[in-house]
């Protein structure tokens, strides 16, 4: 496996066609740590776990993505959030980049390619972390 995709992917969504879809598209691109819930309260009693980045579905049955967003970045504010969403909702997708989420998806016809995308991103900004020189700041703001 390529060193650059060990990460380790939570991927939380109700409904069970969609997280088993969304799944193997993360396991096509080359990432193999990859665990589903098909709900919040899993998620987080497994938040010990450790997982560098979660993508989390905004709606949901009993415990919602926006407060299982808080839970995790109260938890560990290091963990990368991506929101992904049904609808189209601007301002559901400002609160959540308010408290914390790295990016927020809407699910659709480019969702498979913005995941890819937000993926890269999210280890351009892990390498760029680990360096200590003086244009990190730049650069990971050009990242963002």
């Amino acid at each position: 496996m390529d060193k650059s995709k060990q990460l380790k992917i939570f991927v939380v969504d109700d409904e069970v066609f969609y997280l088993n879809i969304l799944e193997q598209h993360i396991r096509n691109m080359g990432y193999e740590n990859v665990t589903t819930f098909n709900n919040g309260t899993d998620c987080l009693n497994q938040i010990t776990g450790k997982p560098d980045v979660v993508f989390l579905d905004y709606s949901m049955d009993t415990l919602t993505g926006y407060d299982v967003l808080k839970k995790i970045k109260r938890y560990d504010p290091n963990i990368y959030i991506v929101m992904i969403s049904g609808q189209e909702d601007i301002k559901a997708a400002v609160d959540t980049l308010k408290h914390g989420a790295f990016d927020y998806i809407q699910k659709g016809d480019k969702a498979e390619e913005k995941i890819k995308h937000v993926l890269e991103r999210i280890l351009e900004v892990k390498a760029l972390l680990k360096q200590s020189n003086p244009s990190f700041l730049r650069k990971f703001l050009q990242i963002l």
